[in-house]
Formats: structure tokens, C-alpha cells, sequence
């Protein structure tokens, strides 16, 4: 039995409905525990009564938590969810004391393949991290950290624990959405931990981690139906960065103005494929809660109508067959 655990808000609820999902397709037995920030995204995860699938109420999350209630009043939402991080593993440690090895999830991942060889590498260890694995050119965005907290693994063991409680006193002294005197809200703290901590692993399979911003590493290839990464399997994408438009259009390439835009037969083929994913969680969500909506990006003044009409004539844009 695998324990993973992530968190979310209404805003990300489908993402995180789309990861269990995909969760459920390759990765059984599992649990994921999801710290719920908002009683829509609690109520829709009781009603759905997955035993696999645990809500835990911000309520009891924060119960008697006085630290981190006094950090929640000096941060943003945002930065509040990042300041949570490493609490909510330690927190699945004390509730829940016989989960030996937690692996905690960004709510936009989503698994094509078993995650089983993460594992397999992790061994015995009791910490595993992953590198952005950021491409020379990008290679100045090591400024914001040089691994992801997009999927981190520890063990209940001395180690483990030790290298939570540290996590936690940092980003409870300071947590912000940020760059300041070397440090980046909560992910620039992992820069050192192969040095500061024992037993950390450092994951170098290329199928685990791939996203916008490294993508360009590889030889990307569909084969069988299957995406391969240098000829491994793709294990989960990181769809950071998508905005969806309107129930008819989506930017898969919003982030390509920072990262660089992948070629169009693969995009179409991941990020098509994803929103369709986030279409029937939907569907799913809303036969629990009809209050579920999927949420349209904000333009913004960022989002300049030149760069929008230039990806509609350059097909950057695609089209959905309608999101509810």
C-alpha cells in the first residue's frame, strides 16, 4: 500500500479529482489524504466516499497548530498553502502512525504509468526529491530552487521526521511568494538537503518529473500510444502553467513564453488528452456537488490580446469539445 497526500482548494479541485484518478488507473493500493482548504473541495470529496480517497477538514488540520495559525495570518493564501508543505506529511505521521513512507503530490501532477520505479530507486532511503532539471538556457530559474516540490517522498523514521521539522521551522519563519536573501516560498529550502540531511536521494528517472521547463532535454516520442522520455516511460507529467479560456479553448503553452513551446503533435497529444481528464472530473464532481464549475483563467493585463491572436493563427491554441 502507497500513501500519497496533496492539497487543494476549489480552484485546483479537478486537478486534484484528474491526479486521483490517474492514481486509480496505476498506482492501486493506494490512499491519497487531501488536506481540504475550503469546505466546497471537503464536501465534494465526502460525498464522492472513495475509501481510497480521504479528505482531511482545515479545521482539524489546523487544530491546535498555534505556529502555524500565526504564520497564517501574516501570508497570503498562496503563500499560507506553501507555508502548509511540509506540515501536512508530519501531521499524516502523528494521525496516522502506521504509514511508514508518504509521498506528497502537487495537486496538477498527473500518472501515465506506475509510479512503482520511483520507489524501487528511493529504496531504503528516507527522503527522495527531484531536480527541476532545468536546460542551460534556463538554468537562472535555479534562483526559485533547484528541485520541485512537486513530488516529495519521506520516511517515518528518524531522518525523515528530522528533515520535516526542519522544512516546517523555515517555512514557518518565512514563507513567501518571493525572492529574498536566497530563499523562494517554500522550495528553496531543498536546495541543500542532500548535504544537510542523511539518506536523501536525488530521483534521475527521466519518465518521473517531466514539465514545461525541461521537457526540451529529451527525445519526446508516442509510441503505442505511450509517451517515452530517451525511450523510458513517461510516469507523470507536470501540467503547470495550463489555462483554460473558456469551455471551448485552452492555453497549453501559456508558460512556453518562459520555458519555450513544445512541438505541436506532442502538446496536442498531452494537454488535449489532460483537459479531457479534467472535463469527466467534472462530470464526476458534479453529480457529488452541482455547485462544481470549471474555473476560466484570468487574461489579465499580463496576457496581451497580440500574443492570444498570434497562438490562434500558429494553432497554439486548441480546442475542447466543451468543458461544463
Amino acid at each position: 500500500m502507497r500513501h500519497y497526500c496533496t492539497y487543494f482548494d476549489t480552484h485546483y479541485l479537478l486537478r486534484g479529482l484528474a491526479l486521483y484518478r490517474s492514481l486509480k488507473r496505476h498506482a492501486k493500493p493506494f490512499t491519497l489524504r487531501v488536506l481540504c482548504f475550503d469546505d466546497l473541495s471537503y464536501a465534494v470529496l465526502t460525498r464522492l466516499a472513495q475509501p481510497d480517497l480521504i479528505p482531511i477538514a482545515l479545521a482539524d488540520f489546523e487544530g491546535g497548530d498555534e505556529a502555524l495559525l500565526a504564520a497564517k495570518a501574516a501570508r497570503s493564501r498562496v503563500e499560507y498553502y506553501f507555508t502548509c508543505s511540509p506540515s501536512l506529511p508530519l501531521y499524516i505521521f502523528r494521525h496516522f502512525p502506521e504509514v511508514e513512507l508518504v509521498t506528497y503530490l502537487d495537486a496538477d501532477l498527473f500518472f501515465y504509468a506506475s509510479p512503482e520505479p520511483i520507489f524501487e530507486e528511493m529504496g531504503a532511503a528516507s527522503v527522495l526529491i527531484i531536480s527541476h532539471r532545468f536546460p542551460e538556457q534556463l538554468r537562472y530559474m535555479e534562483v526559485n530552487g533547484i528541485y520541485n516540490v512537486g513530488l516529495l517522498s519521506f520516511r517515518n523514521n528518524g531522518p525523515g521526521r528530522e528533515c520535516l521539522e526542519w522544512w516546517r521551522e523555515r517555512c514557518l519563519e518565512w514563507c513567501f511568494d518571493r525572492v529574498e536573501d536566497g530563499k523562494y516560498a517554500d522550495q528553496k529550502y531543498l536546495d541543500d538537503w542532500p548535504a544537510r540531511f542523511a539518506g536523501v536521494v536525488v530521483l534521475q528517472h527521466k519518465g518521473a518529473g517531466v514539465a514545461p521547463w525541461n521537457w526540451m532535454n529529451y527525445a519526446l516520442a508516442i509510441e503505442n500510444g505511450q509517451m517515452t522520455i530517451d525511450g523510458e516511460t513517461l510516469i507523470f507529467f507536470h501540467f503547470h502553467g495550463l489555462k483554460i479560456l473558456s469551455s471551448w479553448l485552452y492555453d497549453p503553452v501559456y508558460a512556453g513564453k518562459l520555458y519555450g513551446e513544445m512541438p505541436r503533435r506532442l502538446c496536442r497529444s498531452l494537454y488535449r488528452g489532460y483537459v479531457a481528464e479534467l472535463h469527466s472530473a467534472a462530470d464526476w464532481a458534479r453529480r457529488a456537488d452541482p455547485a462544481v464549475r470549471i474555473e476560466y483563467a484570468t487574461l489579465g493585463t499580463s496576457y496581451k490580446w497580440r500574443v492570444f491572436w498570434s497562438k490562434v493563427r500558429r494553432g497554439r491554441l486548441l480546442l475542447t469539445s466543451g468543458l461544463g
